[in-house]
């Protein structure tokens, strides 16, 4: 597409993949949700990685259910704000990871409680994945003679143009 837009007179200035400020999460079932023999508002899930079979995380988090699907941070993953997680004991019982919610994946403003995923997403795989989180930015520097391309859909027109897709505008409400 760089060079396609390249020949039509549009300057590509550069080419970069984006990709989530997390590493390690995973999509994950949990199979079963007991109290924290030590702590009222803790739970003990056991949840499911097809990647590495049962883990048991101990969660605060009061908005899950035996059979949701959640992210994950398995032991190593790396989150946003650098912190590294590791297998601990919390109040006497272990934990191999750490169910996360929107926002201590970046993805959202909501704390509440932990991320629900779509009960159809396979255990295991890669959220980054799975969400459609990476993607591919085009910094495109418009010349004076293509004021055209000036706004997105500028853009989206001279794509479907010069690859013979389809171009629709949006829907405006």
């Amino acid at each position: 597409l760089a060079g396609l837009l390249t020949m039509a007179g549009l300057e590509v200035d550069a080419i970069r993949e984006t990709r989530p400020s997390f590493t390690g999460v995973v999509a994950a079932r949990i199979i079963s949700i007991k109290p924290h023999p030590k702590a009222d508002k803790l739970s003990l899930c056991e949840v499911v990685s097809t990647e590495g079979g049962t883990f048991s995380v101990v969660c605060g988090a009061g908005n899950i259910r035996s059979g949701d699907v959640t992210p994950m941070a398995r032991v190593g993953a790396v989150m946003p704000n650098g912190l590294i997680i590791k297998k601990s004991l919390i109040r006497g019982e272990a934990s191999e990871g750490m169910l996360c919610s929107e926002k201590e994946l970046g993805l959202g403003e909501d704390e509440t409680g932990v991320m629900i995923l779509s009960p159809g997403l396979t255990p295991g795989c890669d959220l980054a994945d799975a969400l459609d989180l990476k993607d591919t930015v085009l910094d495109i520097s418009i010349t004076p003679n293509r004021a055209d391309c000036l706004s997105i859909i500028g853009l989206a027109r001279e794509i479907a143009a010069i690859t013979g897709g389809k171009f629709s505008y949006p829907e405006i409400s």
